[in-house]
């Protein structure tokens, strides 16, 4: 069944607009709602632009600083989400929106767009919201390949064989494979550990690095302590999309395998 997808960049003076196409495959940026000064008035304003399209689910960009930590801005625009989301009657998301005005200002550079204020201001606000869309898509893709993978090794077809320093051969089983930050990384758990599923002291994971061209790929140990504490963080937040929250809350990463 095909689900209408409306998306908005949050400001507070202008609210950018974008839908999803039919099929949920790509963002198309719309208008640029200009906040009137009442609260009230402008979420039910955006209620109906989402209920003008039927949009099933709402996404709207969630301003955070650099280092991922929340600001006064992020308070303010939590704020129009909850109600939004009271008052809009359909699911409503959050996407993390760090760079997507600046892309906006970047792709409308190069597109040629007028230079004129008001015009490149609503055009900016726009496209941040597709932006924000598009991110958001992604991620649902992403989650989508992630759970066909899991499927795919229920069968006990997901052993992977890899050798150590001293030339022995150690078996692993796959848990996920994923992106972050434009490049691919794999879970592994020990294979006699998953045999004995002792769920309640929390499987080790070994967290690689998947390097080399297609067909000829290899996993590397990562190195950097403190990025390879992003990359287990960002493993936990997909495994608890599709699994059970506490188990992945639960794991560990492997040190013997940094």
């Amino acid at each position: 069944m095909l689900k209408q997808i409306a998306a908005f960049d949050i400001g507070d003076k202008r609210i950018g607009v974008a839908f999803s196409d039919p099929f949920g495959e790509y963002a198309v940026p719309s208008d640029t709602y200009f906040r009137t000064g009442d609260f009230k008035k402008d979420v039910s304003a955006i209620a109906e632009i989402a209920a003008s399209r039927s949009a099933e689910l709402i996404v709207c960009g969630l301003p955070v600083n650099a280092d991922g930590t929340e600001s006064v801005q992020t308070q303010k625009t939590r704020r129009f989400i909850e109600a939004l989301s009271a008052q809009a009657g359909v699911p409503v998301v959050t996407e993390d929106e760090r760079y997507t005005t600046r892309a906006a200002r970047g792709d409308l550079l190069e597109m040629g767009v007028s230079a004129k204020k008001d015009k490149r201001k609503k055009s900016v606000d726009s496209l941040a919201a597709a932006y924000i869309l598009e991110s958001y898509l992604a991620g649902a893709r992403r989650s989508k390949e992630m759970k066909e993978v899991s499927n795919d090794y229920e069968d006990g077809n997901n052993i992977v064989e890899l050798m150590d320093d001293d030339g022995n051969t150690m078996r692993f089983e796959h848990v996920m494979s994923f992106q972050y930050k434009d490049e691919m990384y794999c879970a592994l758990t020990p294979e006699t550990e998953a045999e004995e599923g002792d769920e309640d002291e929390g499987a080790e994971v070994a967290i690689y690095h998947i390097t080399g061209d297609e067909g000829d790929e290899y996993l590397e140990t990562i190195d950097d302590e403190q990025f390879l504490d992003e990359v287990f963080a960002e493993f936990c937040r997909l495994y608890e999309d599709f699994e059970d929250a506490d188990e992945a809350e639960e794991l560990e990463p492997d040190a013997d395998d940094e």
